[in-house]
């Protein structure tokens, strides 16, 4: 299987707890290499426009105003098939759903503050990473 990237926000809910190592030691011990990282406070318009494949949904304001509440962990990760690695160590969106092990089912406080966001797709992760990282922040 061939080694890929993906992205990965530890979000405001973790980092308010001091989660960054667990998440992180999480992502890891799943096969997965931080080959980027940087703690920041995302504004307002970072994350409308992150988020902005949601606009129109009714959560929309509230995933904003979550998401620039503390800071944020972006991260790129890379391994083999990374985005389903990556997908697979987080769990399901509601921790109430997520398989043992997991890091919403260990972390999440909810399913709004689940601790984690991840790319769904290899395109949205190559979308997400340049929204976030110059390529020579990446250092592999």
């Amino acid at each position: 299987m061939a080694v890929t990237r993906t992205f990965s926000i530890i979000k405001p809910d973790a980092t308010r707890r001091n989660l960054t190592g667990a998440v992180t030691a999480k992502l890891e011990e799943a096969g997965l290499r931080v080959v980027a990282s940087r703690r920041i406070r995302m504004s307002q318009a970072q994350a409308e426009g992150f988020y902005g494949v949601h606009r129109e949904r009714p959560f929309f304001a509230d995933l904003c105003a979550f998401m620039v509440s503390g800071p944020v962990v972006v991260q790129v990760l890379e391994g083999e098939n990374a985005v389903q690695r990556n997908r697979d160590v987080m769990g399901a969106t509601n921790p109430a759903n997520a398989d043992a092990g997991t890091i919403r089912k260990e972390l999440a406080e909810s399913i709004e503050a689940n601790s984690v966001h991840g790319s769904d797709s290899e395109e949205n992760a190559a979308t997400e990473i340049a929204y976030f990282f110059k390529p020579d922040e990446i250092v592999g």
